[in-house]
């Protein structure tokens, strides 16, 4: 599904490496954008990854950094160029979270901790309809399709039992999201059964935080951690807002936020006991197997 080159790991890499250039100069951002009569935040943006790059802006920035070697120039505009090209999710056209679609796609390993509904990545199709129908109720038919499709074509690197490198998914939910009845009785027992299904992939974690473990790290909210294949990539914790996501990617926020899964993960009932746990939530809602 992914294609070699992931336009939004492109641009991260390619910020990463301006910036380099620009510490090296020991130049502040805002210092470059009045030097190109641009704004301080289309500085930021580039070198965070969150703005397309064309290789003009690298040939500026070069230029303004001094770079005499042209082999780093050209592989920087080669960089510039591959980060412009579309990756699979842009066939759907425009998607509210391709940013994040693009770091998944690019993924070694995901950690995700949901309190109230099952991740995306495990969801079924009638679970996710029934999900974004109830939580944007004011979206037309046609873009909640969408949303789904979306949704099942990202669930590829999970399901794909023969891909060479399947996604490393852990997620840590909480009992709520067990209970919380999302669409009807017949929805939500397959979405049990199939997180249960799920849960045996030799790639797939899955541990349950029940109610009476009582306060916990999780409390805050939702929130993922992905780690990448290449070290040159830096991990990324992924919080999603209503309005606005959030990135973060600083070292040591990152580390706050992977101690504090560990605690999750610490806290929640182990991998076996967890899926036991779900057969007889299962069996008490909805009568239900679990298997």
């Amino acid at each position: 599904m992914a294609s070699n080159v992931n336009p939004t790991v492109r641009r991260r890499r390619l910020g990463q490496e301006l910036r380099k250039l620009r510490e090296a100069r020991n130049m502040t951002a805002e210092e470059v954008a009045e030097r190109l009569l641009v704004s301080q935040s289309k500085i930021s943006r580039l070198e965070n990854g969150r703005r397309s790059i064309s290789q003009r802006d690298v040939r500026d920035l070069c230029g303004v950094y001094e770079v005499e070697d042209l082999r780093i120039v050209d592989s920087l505009m080669q960089m510039a160029k591959d980060s412009r090209q579309q990756g699979w999710w842009h066939t759907f056209g425009d998607i509210p979270y391709s940013i994040y679609i693009g770091l998944e796609t690019d993924a070694a390993s995901l950690r995700i901790y949901d309190p109230q509904v099952v991740p995306g990545l495990l969801q079924t199709p009638e679970y996710a309809h029934a999900l974004v129908t109830g939580a944007l109720p004011e979206t037309a038919a046609a873009d909640i399709e969408k949303r789904v499709r979306v949704r099942m074509a990202r669930q590829d690197r999970v399901r794909d039992v023969n891909a060479e490198k399947p996604l490393r998914l852990w997620a840590v939910i909480d009992e709520a999201t067990l209970r919380r009845r999302v669409g009807d009785e017949d929805v939500m027992r397959g979405q049990l059964e199939h997180l249960v299904k799920m849960s045996h992939l030799p790639h797939v974690t899955v541990q349950v935080i029940p109610f009476e473990v009582g306060a916990h790290p999780g409390l805050n909210g939702q929130y993922a951690v992905l780690e990448f294949p290449d070290t040159a990539d830096s991990s990324v914790v992924y919080i999603e807002g209503v309005v606005s996501d959030l990135y973060l990617e600083k070292a040591a926020e990152v580390e706050q936020y992977s101690v504090m899964y560990e605690h999750l993960r610490a806290m929640a009932l182990n991998p076996d006991v967890s899926r036991d746990f779900i057969t007889r939530v299962a069996q008490e809602l909805y009568g239900a197997s679990g298997e």
